[in-house]
């Protein structure tokens, strides 16, 4: 059993006490709002579903675009879970928005427990990846900025799990090659995973954000690196992105959410997906071309695949079906205006399709 390095319920305490206050005073700035309300189309009556919540901001504006809609508010942090419940019992929203506790994969018990049938949903949004509210919470353990424990759960151990601490104080140096190179797509990951491994058998307890960052400068001699948009970056970032996507199982709920929306949206519904960095928008465009095997998007892009070879109709018939039309040619990204206001939509890109079948 791996050890386990905080006190997680009285982090999680200390956490909601403090963020409950500081949310308030700045708020998280929903991405590409107005041009994903646009494109989910709200109708009076209709039923939607936020399958990322935060701090409300994409619910609120299809609301207020839409009052006789209602939304079905999922969240796996109990911190937005809070945010929503406090929005359902404002006048302005009462009855209009129903809270959900838990992850992609958590939403058919929550289907069931709400009386919802499948194929019943108007329209869903996905806002993928970290909120504001987490990176900006220095004791969540997702910044490389902000010194705090290293922990790392998008549900901040509200239903327990390993923390980032834990992975690093017991993963095996192979394990942990892998998850740098697939989930950082870090091309130093052999590099930095004996570096850790090193620090690790040399006692030094890796637990705090700040220390994870100076071992991996150290590691990478404080050379200077760029992004995929030639910024400069941090040499922690790609890891922390590999550990954060590895400890909260990002990428299988991202396509069992994919999955979801097939079975979930009625014919003629809408979805609409907003990622930010390649490994996410992958997923959801090889879900949304019909590029998907056995329930997960296909590891290989459509032009090299071929099903030339298989004899059964049925299973060809599966494989080359799209349940998809995408509503625009190209994937939608911030107007330079946005991206000066809120200079984390940067990396943002925005699709929508239309269930066909």
């Amino acid at each position: 059993m791996m050890k386990r390095l905080l006190n997680p319920t009285r982090l999680r305490l200390d956490w909601l006490r403090r963020s409950s206050i500081e949310v308030k005073t700045a708020p998280h700035v929903p991405v590409l709002c107005d041009t994903a309300i646009e494109y989910l189309q709200p109708v009076p009556g209709g039923t939607y579903i936020d399958m990322t919540f935060g701090a409300g901001g994409h619910t609120r504006r299809l609301l207020e675009k839409c009052p006789e809609a209602k939304v079905y508010a999922l969240d796996r942090d109990p911190l937005a879970h809070q945010l929503a419940l406090d929005m359902s019992e404002s006048e302005e929203f009462k009855g209009k928005l129903i809270p959900l506790l838990g992850k992609f994969s958590d939403l058919p018990r929550l289907f069931n427990d709400h009386g919802l049938a499948k194929n019943s949903v108007d329209g869903m949004l996905f806002d993928f990846g970290c909120s504001s509210m987490q990176f900006d919470e220095a004791v969540r353990g997702f910044s490389i900025s902000k010194d705090g424990p290293l922990d790392m759960r998008m549900d901040g151990g509200h239903s327990g799990g390993v923390t980032a601490a834990d992975v690093l104080a017991n993963v095996e140096e192979g394990d942990l090659v892998k998850i740098l190179r697939i989930y950082g797509e870090e091309k130093a990951a052999k590099k930095i995973a004996r570096g850790l491994i090193d620090a690790r058998n040399g006692l030094f307890k890796i637990e705090t954000t700040k220390q994870l960052a100076d071992v991996i400068e150290n590691i990478m001699n404080g050379g200077t690196r760029k992004d995929k948009l030639r910024r400069p970056a941090h040499s922690a970032t790609k890891t922390f992105q590999a550990i954060r996507i590895f400890v909260n199982n990002e990428l299988n709920e991202i396509n069992y959410g994919m999955v979801l929306a097939n079975e979930i949206l009625r014919v003629d519904g809408r979805l609409v997906t907003i990622t930010f960095h390649s490994l996410e928008d992958t997923i959801v465009k090889r879900h949304i071309n019909g590029n998907v095997l056995a329930g997960a998007a296909n590891a290989l892009p459509l032009k090299y695949s071929s099903h030339y070879a298989i004899d059964e109709p049925d299973m060809l018939e599966s494989l080359t079906k799209k349940s998809w039309k995408q509503l625009h040619r190209h994937v939608i990204v911030p107007d330079a205006d946005e991206v000066a206001r809120n200079t984390r939509s940067r990396s943002a890109k925005l699709r929508a399709a239309v269930k066909t079948n």
